[in-house]
């Protein structure tokens, strides 16, 4: 079979992220030169020097513009990041909206909501902008896992856990973002609703993957009974209902009922998933 060649046009899933960020980094260190250029060279290095907010940024810039360890992989398309680089990001884009927004919100406080839009104005809305980029890089290096959900491909992602499904060696592979919890025989896993969980109503059936006998060459996907999943409904004190992924193994002892993951239900892509493994587990 031919293989697709990764060209410009068709670069891996994941390069749009690292392009992003690089972007924003690349406008935040312009713009902070700018404001530099005002000032001397020695006056200038010697308030850096004396500022830990500005041995913070200059970090978070270092990290954001060459962004060290990142690549873009076909097999983790939503991770091109490697994980403390996506943590360290996180954390540095959060102080920086955090004291983006005191800044703001002070300045506003003193001088009044007429001398802050003339600020604005004069700065071409970079006292806007500046909060907005931050929370775009915390945005973007949110948790997630590591594909979307493929039924067919049996791959699920349920919040931020991914699952992936071998029929052939009836084992299962879980992720929490790009670590890898563990590997697992499918047929001592099972999905458990969490209790308080709405289960009441039954949408329409998933599909599901049927797994062959260990050599076959493949397997077929059909359709199989509807299993009642909690709807999305918010409950009496706005929790999501969640759903657990259960290991019961009677060879590993001191490990038996063991809760590999917990996972809210926040949209109905992940009921989708749930729904879909539950389903496919149980045809193992």
């Amino acid at each position: 079979m031919a293989r697709t060649k990764e060209t410009r046009a068709n670069a891996a899933p994941g390069a749009g992220t690292i392009f992003t960020l690089r972007a924003i980094g690349l406008v935040l260190a312009a713009r902070w030169l700018f404001s530099m250029s005002e000032m001397r060279l020695t006056t200038a290095l010697t308030a850096m020097a004396s500022s830990p907010w500005a041995c913070i940024n200059l970090v978070f810039l270092f990290l954001l513009i060459f962004l060290p360890g990142a690549r873009a992989v076909a097999e983790r398309p939503f991770h091109p990041l490697p994980q403390w680089l996506r943590q360290a990001l996180r954390l540095f884009a959060f102080l920086g909206f955090l004291f983006a927004l005191w800044s703001v919100g002070a300045f506003v406080a003193t001088a009044g909501w007429r001398r802050a839009m003339q600020a604005v104005a004069a700065t071409n809305g970079w006292l806007v902008a500046a909060p907005v980029l931050y929370a775009i890089v915390l945005w973007i290096c949110r948790p997630l896992p590591l594909w979307r959900t493929n039924v067919a491909a049996r791959r699920f992602a349920i919040g931020r856990y991914a699952v992936s499904l071998d029929p052939a060696t009836r084992t299962v592979v879980v992720w929490a973002e790009r670590r890898k919890v563990g590997q697992y025989d499918a047929r001592e896993l099972s999905v458990r609703w969490a209790s308080g969980s709405d289960a009441r109503a039954t949408p329409a059936p998933a599909p599901s993957v049927v797994f062959g006998a260990a050599g076959e060459a493949g397997a077929s996907a059909a359709p199989m009974p509807s299993v009642a999943a909690p709807s999305l409904a918010r409950s009496t004190f706005g929790v999501r209902p969640k759903v657990e992924l259960l290991w019961d193994s009677p060879a590993a002892a001191g490990h038996n009922r063991q809760t590999v993951f917990r996972a809210a239900l926040t949209t109905e892509g992940d009921r989708v998933a749930a729904r879909a493994l539950d389903t496919t587990l149980r045809q193992v």
